[in-house]
This record gives structure tokens, sequence and C-alpha cells, in this order.
């Protein structure tokens, strides 16, 4: 066991993605809070850094570059840590921790678990341990302190929404078995606008095209759509009563700035341990199917050709959904 009261200097290492990394938050917000002679660097990519760019917890984060960590790793040796916490644990993140000589733990990832669940169906993660939680048990002496995620946002990033009734759309996922399609949105946003709320749409480079989609068809819908600006996305995200997204990275980006959040989940579940996170919010999934999960991060296509998981999962219904979960914030 690691006695974290004896460390002067912790490396935290997990490279990607952005939900991931915001996961982070609360195992280096308690480490901080618990300890505060510990210092705490982190690497992670460079495409993530904003998730923690302004955490008020960390001294350093340097960036991953998968061409350059000879550079890196000559640059983390000098700092000469006391521990370092692998939280990516895999081949990239272990050739950057195994050239430090310290301490380390690493995340024991649920893989045969998770392989059970998908290809077999045999479920041996019921207790649906949230992934902050499996974070801080790589440090067997860290107790989570109960709170969130954390996404610090400088002031001088400002919201151009007012103070209406906002809903956040966030359509987009990187696989297409995690999105609830695009015609469901567009007949939700509709409904909504009609009962006296404003649709905002949220997304990142890669999403542009459905986000556009979606906004000429929504009357009054205000497309917010960005070239991965996250810090931008978060600050407006924060104007909103709650936010309708898949099971995505600003899922967790809302849950980090605590806008409640109505999350569809279609081909992954709960027990991989991805749900929002200490946050107001609703899951909505289709459980009466056989095949879910047919995948832990997501597929290109349904397996089974038929996507019940998303396409039975209708707009009236999610609408319904929405709108108790709303009046009971």
């Amino acid at each position: 066991m690691v006695n974290i009261s004896e460390i002067k200097s912790v490396l935290i290492i997990r490279l990607s993605s952005l939900g991931d990394v915001l996961l982070t938050t609360p195992l280096i917000r308690t480490l901080r809070n618990k300890y505060p002679n510990i210092s705490i660097d982190f690497v992670v990519k460079e495409s993530y850094l904003e998730a923690l760019k302004y955490n008020i917890h960390l001294r350093q984060i340097l960036t991953y570059h998968p061409d350059r960590t000879k550079e890196l790793t000559e640059q983390l040796k000098k700092k000469r840590y006391n521990l370092v916490i692998d939280l990516q644990n895999n081949l990239r993140s272990n050739k950057i921790s195994s050239k430090l000589k310290a301490r380390k733990v690493v995340f024991k990832k649920p893989t045969l678990k998770k392989f059970l669940l998908v290809k077999f169906k045999i479920n041996l993660l019921t207790d649906k341990k949230p992934i902050p939680v499996l974070y801080s048990q790589s440090v067997k002496s860290i107790e989570l302190d109960g709170k969130g995620l954390e996404l610090f946002i400088p002031s001088e990033i400002k919201s151009g929404l007012d103070e209406d009734k906002y809903i956040g759309f966030c359509p987009g996922s990187r696989h297409f078995t995690k999105m609830w399609p695009a015609e469901y949105f567009i007949e939700l946003g509709n409904m909504l606008t009609q009962n006296g709320f404003k649709i905002v749409l949220f997304g990142g480079r890669d999403d542009k095209e459905i986000t556009d989609q979606i906004e000429k068809r929504i009357k009054y819908s205000i497309n917010l759509c960005n070239n991965n600006k996250l810090l931008q996305t978060a600050k407006d995200m924060k104007k909103c009563s709650l936010v309708v997204c898949n099971d995505s990275g600003l899922m967790h980006t809302a849950s980090a700035v605590q806008t409640p959040v109505a999350a569809v989940f279609g081909s992954t579940v709960q027990e991989f341990g991805f749900s929002p996170y200490k946050a107001k919010a609703i899951i909505l999934e289709n459980k009466s199917l056989s095949c879910r999960p047919c995948s832990h991060i997501g597929r290109d296509k349904c397996p089974k050709d038929h996507f019940k998981c998303m396409l039975d999962i209708k707009p009236k219904d999610v609408y319904n959904n929405i709108i108790q979960f709303y009046n009971s914030l």
C-alpha cells in the first residue's frame, strides 16, 4: 500500500480521452486537499489539455506527443517524482512510466469483466462502480471526497447566451452505436420549442455536420458547435437548464459544470462505470434487449442490423422523461 503522507511529488498519467480525463478530477482534488504539501503534475494529450489547463490542484501539465516521447521522459526524469499514478495503463503510458525511478501504481482495468459482459452477457459488474472510484482504488489509501467532476473556466471566457430557458443538445459521438438519431433530436427539439424552450447545439469539429443538420430543422435553435473549444462549450453549457446527450465526453463536460444531464445510452451500459458522476442526471436506455451491450466503447454499425438500442427510445418518451426531470430540479 502506498503511504501518501510520505510522498512529496506525484505524476498522474491519463493521455485520453475527454471523458476519461475529466473523470480523473475527483482523484486530483482529493489528493491535493487531503495532502496539501503534495505537488501534482499530469501528462495528457495536447488535444485534451483544456480539460485540465486551469485546474487549481495541479502544479504543471505536460503534453504527450507520440513522436516526442523521449523528450518528455527526459523532462519528467528531472522532476524526481516519488509516485507515478498511471491511469491509462497501456503501452504508451507504460513507455513513459517505465523510464522513471519512482514508485508506480496503475489503474487495473476491468478488461476481463467487460469482455464477459459484451461477448457472453455474463455480468460481473453489477456493483456499477464509477470510473473515478476505480481510479482512486489504484491508490489504495485514498477515499474520494464525495464531490463531482471539475472543469475550471477562466473569467475571460464569456457566454453569449442570456437567461432564457435553454436546453442543450449534444448529438455527436465518435461511434455510430452511441448516437441517438439526428431525426429523433429534431423531433424532440421541436416538441421542446413548442413548449417555450430554446435549443442550443453543442459539439466539436467532428460534429459540425450533424449540428448543422439539426439546426436547420429546429426553429430558433442556436448552433454553438465549434472547433473543439472545450472551455467555451462548457461556459455556454452552464447557461442551460439541462443537457440532452449521448454517452460521450460532452456528457461528462456538462456534469463537470454542474448542468443536469439526460443521457441516452445505446450500445453501452452503466455497468462500465461511465454514467454521469455525482451529477443530477437521468439515463434513458432500452433495457429489454439481450444484445446490449455489444461493445464497451461503441461500434460503427449495429451488429444485429436493427439498432433497437437507440431506435426504440422514442422522442415522445424522452420528452416526457425530460419534462418530469426538469420539473424536479
